[in-house]
C-alpha cells in the first residue's frame, strides 16, 4: 500500500477529475457545479488551486481538456457542454441542449473529438474542428456510466446502468454489436490483453470478461470485490486499478484473475474517478470524501518498462499496412504499448490551431 498521498480537500464531493495531457495540472468537477483547477510538484510535493468557477447551474459531472490542454470541457445535468480557458478560467463557449437529457459522461475520442453520454443512454460524438455533432448512437435505455474510446479502429465502448456494452463504430456511423443483459448495473469498461478483452466493472462489485470477437456474453466473471466497481484504469496489458465503493483502490491482474495488492483507500467514502497523469507518474482519485488524492505510483510502471523494452528487442521488422489492412473497421488495433506511443507522436506533430474550432460562433 502507498504510505501517503497529497490530498486535496475540494469542499465539496467531486464527481469527475482530469489531468491535464503535459503539464502537472489536475481539473475536478463538483457536485455544486464548479469546475476547479490545481497544479501540483513532483510526488510528495505542494499542491495549489489555481482556480476555481461555477461552470453549470447544475452539477458538474464530467471533465476533459481538449485541443491539447488549452481548454476544459465540462458537462452537466443542464444539458450543456462548457469549454472553459484553462490558462485564465474563463467561459470561451457554452453548448447549450447539446443532450435531451442530463450529461453524465464524457471521453476524448481524438486530439479534436470528444463523446458524451447522457442519462437515457445516447451517446453523441462532437468533431471540435467543424463544431458539430458527427454521430448519435441510441445505444442504451439507461445512463451511460462509462466509455472507451479504440483508436485502432475507430470504436467506442459504452457501458450502462441497463446492464448492457454497445460497441458503436464512429467511421460507419453505426451500433456494430450490443451484449445481452447482464443482470447488473455496469459502471465502468476498459480493453486489455492486447485488445482481446475488455473489462466490465458492476454494481454487484463483479467483473465481467469479454473476449473480443464473441462479445454477446461475457465469457469470464472475476469475484472478489466487495461492492461496486465504480472507476477502473489500466496499468499496462495484465494489470488494472479498481475503485470501489468500500472506498479502497485495488490492484488486480486479468488472466490470471487476482488481487495483488491496494494503492491506498479512502476511509469508507465510494471512490468515484480515478486518472493517470500525463507522466503516469501520479494516480488521482476523486472520492466522497470531498477529496482527491494524488498518490505517487512510479512503482507500478518499473516492471512494465522492462517488458516493454523486451517486447520491442523481441519485435521483427515492421511490416507496412497493405490498404485492406488500413480499410478494415472491424480488426481492433492490438499493439498496446506501440499503440501509446503512436498516439503520443500524434499529440507532439499538432501545429497551428484549426481555421474552425469547437469553440468558434456556438
Amino acid at each position: 500500500m502507498a504510505e501517503t498521498a497529497m490530498e486535496i480537500d475540494i469542499g465539496t464531493q467531486p464527481f469527475d477529475l482530469a489531468f491535464h495531457p503535459s503539464a502537472n495540472i489536475i481539473a475536478v468537477a463538483t457536485i455544486t457545479g464548479h469546475l476547479q483547477l490545481y497544479k501540483y510538484g513532483e510526488p510528495g510535493g505542494e499542491v495549489s488551486r489555481a482556480w476555481s468557477v461555477q461552470a453549470h447551474t447544475e452539477s458538474c459531472r464530467a471533465v476533459r481538456f481538449a485541443q491539447g490542454g488549452e481548454y476544459l470541457l465540462t458537462a452537466s445535468p443542464d444539458k450543456s457542454i462548457l469549454a472553459t480557458n484553462v490558462e485564465t478560467g474563463q467561459a470561451v463557449a457554452r453548448l447549450a441542449d447539446a443532450h435531451a437529457v442530463a450529461i453524465n459522461r464524457l471521453v476524448n475520442c481524438g486530439d479534436t473529438t470528444v463523446a458524451s453520454g447522457d442519462d437515457e443512454g445516447t451517446i453523441k460524438v462532437w468533431d471540435t474542428r467543424h463544431n458539430k455533432c458527427c454521430n448519435t448512437f441510441d445505444a442504451h435505455e439507461d445512463f451511460v456510466a462509462d466509455m472507451e474510446f479504440l483508436p485502432g479502429s475507430h470504436q467506442l465502448l459504452g457501458a450502462s446502468g441497463d446492464g448492457t456494452l454497445s460497441i458503436c463504430n464512429l467511421r460507419r456511423n453505426r451500433i456494430d454489436s450490443k451484449t445481452e443483459f447482464a443482470e447488473d448495473e455496469l459502471l465502468s469498461v476498459v480493453v486489455c490483453k492486447h485488445g482481446q478483452k475488455v473489462i466490465c466493472g458492476s454494481q454487484d462489485g463483479v467483473l465481467l470478461l469479454y473476449s473480443w470477437g464473441a462479445m454477446a456474453d461475457c465469457s469470464d466473471r472475476f469475484l472478489g470485490h466487495p461492492n461496486s466497481v465504480d472507476a477502473m484504469l489500466k496499468v499496462d496489458e495484465d494489470t488494472l486499478l479498481t475503485g470501489s465503493s468500500d472506498g479502497i483502490i485495488r490492484i488486480v491482474t486479468i488472466l490470471p484473475n487476482k488481487m495483488i495488492g491496494v494503492i491506498g483507500e479512502h476511509a469508507d467514502f465510494p471512490v468515484e474517478r480515478l486518472g493517470f497523469s500525463h507522466d503516469r507518474n501520479v494516480l488521482g482519485s476523486a472520492s466522497h470524501d470531498n477529496t482527491v488524492k494524488l498518490w505517487d505510483v512510479r512503482y507500478l510502471h518499473e516492471d512494465e518498462e522492462v517488458e516493454d523494452a523486451a517486447e520491442e528487442a523481441a519485435v521483427a521488422p515492421t511490416v507496412q499496412p497493405t490498404a485492406a489492412d488500413s480499410d478494415s473497421d472491424d480488426q481492433m488495433e492490438v499493439e498496446g504499448s506501440k499503440q501509446r506511443k503512436k498516439k503520443g507522436k500524434k499529440g507532439k506533430q499538432r501545429g497551428g490551431a484549426p481555421s474552425s474550432t469547437f469553440f468558434d460562433d456556438l
